[in-house]
């Protein structure tokens, strides 16, 4: 037997580098999460911010040299990757996921209009409409959507004043079929789409082959012109939560 080769526990690789500033809000290169401890405990730095974790040393550092960072940013309608990283050895220094408030801010509106639709429903004072006096303004944005642009630019320009930020990136995923599939079709073709032309029952028949979504057969017995899912047992028992199917016969 070959002798057992001893333990060797991995590196756990660290994406919580701390912030530090100096005295004169200098941006200078992150320090591991232990040399800030180590910077706090013999009285070097102070606590700046918590969010994101960033030190003030108690001193000017004169021309200091840092390492230029790359900011990263990857969107997303509820979370949003952030990650500062440095070019020159490919490493992460920091990362983060920036939570976004678009739902919170969706439900806010919704209550907002029941309470206003049943004060209207109520034995009130008349009071004229004014839905025609207000006009949104040019570049309006939805709440949800404002709100989640607002939080990025509030977090770049944190991590700018306490980074020595130099260049920014961003992710921006953007799919058109239409233009992968044909990269000439423009005008009126590429409004009308893939579904000009087809009746809503044959598009049904055509995506699912004229085949049964639970049994995959092509005959049924429910009709002689049915639709997916076409077995008679489901179409009996399901086309009253489905009036779609009783229209489409």
């Amino acid at each position: 037997m070959k002798p057992r080769q001893p333990f060797t526990p991995r590196r756990r690789l660290n994406l919580s580098n701390v912030l530090v500033i100096d005295s004169d809000y200098t941006p200078l290169n992150p320090v591991h999460p232990g040399n800030a401890r180590r910077l706090l405990r013999q009285g070097k730095a102070a606590v700046f911010r918590r969010y994101p974790f960033t030190l003030v040393l108690k001193r000017v550092v004169e021309q200091p040299e840092v390492e230029p960072l790359r900011l990263k940013l990857d969107p997303g309608s509820k979370t949003t990757g952030i990650a500062l990283v440095n070019d020159a050895n490919g490493k992460i220094v920091f990362a983060a996921e920036l939570e976004h408030r678009g739902h919170v801010i969706k439900d806010s509106l919704d209550d907002r209009r029941a309470v206003r639709r049943s004060r209207r429903n109520r034995k009130t004072r008349y009071r004229k409409p004014r839905f025609n006096n207000r006009r949104k303004k040019k570049g309006w944005l939805p709440p949800s959507l404002e709100s989640r642009l607002a939080n990025i630019l509030t977090w770049v320009a944190r991590l700018c004043r306490s980074a020595p930020i130099a260049a920014l990136s961003q992710e921006l995923v953007k799919f058109d079929l239409q233009l992968m599939e044909n990269p000439d079709i423009a005008g009126v073709e590429y409004q009308q789409g893939t579904l000009q032309g087809y009746e809503v029952g044959e598009y049904l028949l055509e995506k699912w082959e004229r085949r049964c979504a639970y049994l995959w057969q092509t005959k049924c017995s429910a009709s002689s012109r049915t639709y997916p899912p076409t077995c008679s047992w489901w179409y009996q028992s399901d086309k009253q939560s489905y009036p779609g199917l009783r229209a489409m016969q």
